[in-house]
């Protein structure tokens, strides 16, 4: 299986004087950035001080576009006209890009977040439309999709450069859908069953479920949530544990050229 893989991080989910996350430690461990554009999180200058620092620690970055729900964390599922969905993202992509400007960096990547990865992952249109904002923008944008979902479907019928998500720091349930936050144990926080579990798709390319069943799981992404207070020992375990048994862990756009 792989011997190099990336390791992103949800990041920049500060907002005005609200502080959420541990983006400075974790961008020395991470290799990729999937940054909040304004909507569920962030603001102009959060993602203008976020970019900046990408730049000098050589970290990829990606626009990570939610529903405009900052009350929720984006985490609530909206019942949204496809057609405004489908702006709604790519307007978050190009808020992105402008303040990517200012460091002189280009944005490599689009990743969903929450509720509305969560729908997206379940239902073909959702995904089609995320997927037609991140073409539309800009077709050689690396579409980051939760591996064996409707979003990784999406990127093939539409063509895009796909990069396979995997999670080491969640727990996934028998039919490959990520453990619903709700249900205890969903969230990984101890960084050696997080590594543990970073390795096993790195190599053999499956996970273990929540009971026990082996699940085929190709990745070429690994994420680790940004706004967990474990997240940066949970990414520094991750990371010297593949490094550590021969995988590379480089930038997105390393993984997968457009």
């Amino acid at each position: 299986m792989a011997r190099q893989i990336n390791l992103n991080a949800d990041m920049g989910e500060s907002f005005g004087a609200y502080k959420m996350g541990q983006d400075e430690a974790l961008l020395k461990i991470v290799r990729s950035a999937s940054i909040a554009c304004g909507f569920h999180a962030g603001d102009p200058s959060v993602m203008h001080g976020l970019v900046t620092r990408a730049k000098e620690e050589g970290v990829s970055i990606g626009a990570h576009p939610g529903f405009n729900d900052l009350w929720g964390f984006g985490r609530r599922r909206i019942d949204t006209n496809l057609r405004d969905l489908e702006y709604m993202v790519a307007y978050q992509i190009g808020a992105l890009q402008a303040m990517a400007q200012y460091a002189g960096l280009k944005v490599t990547h689009v990743k969903a977040h929450g509720a509305l990865s969560n729908m997206g992952a379940e239902n073909i249109e959702v995904a089609l439309a995320v997927g037609r904002a991140v073409k539309t923008v800009d077709r050689s944008l690396i579409f980051l999709a939760v591996a064996g979902t409707q979003l990784e479907a999406a990127a093939i019928k539409l063509g895009l450069p796909l990069a396979r998500e995997g999670f080491c720091d969640r727990s996934y349930e028998d039919d490959g859908n990520l453990t619903p936050r709700k249900i205890a144990g969903a969230v990984i926080g101890d960084p050696q069953i997080a590594a543990k579990n970073a390795l096993r798709i790195a190599l053999d390319g499956e996970v273990v479920s929540r009971t026990g069943k082996r699940l085929a799981l190709r990745a070429d992404s690994l994420c680790v949530h940004g706004d967990e207070p474990n997240a940066p020992a949970v990414a520094k375990a991750v990371r010297e544990t593949l490094e550590a048994n021969g995988v590379r862990v480089v930038p997105l756009p390393e993984m997968i050229p457009s």
